[in-house]
């Protein structure tokens, strides 16, 4: 049973750092590029960064660019998110994906491309 697991959400003051962990079972990580993805209340999921299998190659959109960092320690079959200077604004629930690395290119992130999903970890970002 293939399973992916986030944690290490919480609640953080504006400017504050967190660091979300991905943990897969069932599967082989490294045949994988992962994808995080987030959703806000009345809000759609989007896909902010990517990472390819080898690590190789990273993705952020515009909206986390210089401030979140992707990373993955495939011996550990484990996918991380550092996020620093966190706004209200990035506040929603953080979920991460995994897409088979046959059908990834760079900064794929249509949620609906990705095959497996873990259950998601709320990062809340107030004072």
């Amino acid at each position: 049973q293939v399973q992916l697991v986030e944690s290490g959400g919480g609640l953080v003051q504006p400017g504050g750092s967190l660091r979300l962990s991905c943990a897969a079972s069932g599967l082989t990580l490294n045949y994988y590029a992962i994808g995080w993805f987030r959703q806000a209340p009345g809000k759609e999921r989007e896909g902010f960064s990517c990472i390819s299998r080898n690590a190789g190659r990273t993705y952020y959109a515009d909206s986390v660019k210089g401030r979140f960092t992707i990373s993955r320690d495939n011996a550990k079959n484990t996918v991380y998110l550092q996020m620093n200077s966190l706004k209200p604004e990035d506040t929603a629930v953080y979920y991460c994906a995994a897409l088979d690395s046959t059908r990834y290119y760079y900064g794929q992130l249509y949620v609906e491309e990705y095959e497996y999903w873990g259950q998601g970890t709320q990062v809340t970002v107030s004072s």
